[in-house]
């Protein structure tokens, strides 16, 4: 897996990136120790008698893509031919010129099956439930939607073979 900075733009089958990798890890790896903080403080107030982990806050020598950013990639020569686009905390969905909207630019969707065919959400808040905005709940989201594409294809593979018989 390889990192990259912020999406600025596409032309030519070529993407550019923002050289802003290194300061979003940064401040990943700074919200991540301030939340190990707080912990540690939690469990000091209550008096619990936890060991210590400084394992947790040992932090990991930056990689290649932090140290020397890709800025630009051509997708056809890298062998690219799909891309997961993850938008992080703020939502844009000015890039993706579907009508699958409502008024206020929300996403129209039933558990992150769109109104727009082919078209599908995962990581939005409240989605199904609490934990759709984060890694660890993303995953009942993300299986709904497997489930559904799965049983989709089985419906058009069945369609298209009863018209052709």
């Amino acid at each position: 897996m390889t990192l990259l900075g912020r999406t600025q733009g596409w032309a030519g089958g070529v993407m550019r990136f923002a050289g802003d990798l290194a300061d979003n890890i940064r401040r990943g790896d700074a919200d991540y120790l301030g939340l190990l903080d707080e912990a540690d403080a939690f469990v000091a107030r209550n008096g619990l008698d936890l060991p210590p982990e400084p394992e947790a806050r040992a932090l990991l020598p930056d990689p290649a893509c932090m140290t020397d950013p890709i800025l630009s990639l051509d997708l056809a020569a890298a062998g690219i031919t799909t891309i997961l686009w993850a938008t992080g905390y703020a939502l844009d969905f000015g890039w993706l010129k579907v009508d699958a909207f409502d008024g206020q630019g929300r996403p129209r969707h039933q558990r992150g099956v769109s109104s727009e065919p082919g078209v599908y959400f995962l990581g939005l808040p409240w989605q199904a439930r609490r934990g759709s905005a984060f890694i660890w709940g993303v995953w009942h989201d993300a299986k709904h939607v497997a489930d559904h594409i799965a049983k989709l294809r089985v419906y058009l593979d069945y369609r298209a073979s009863a018209i052709t018989a």
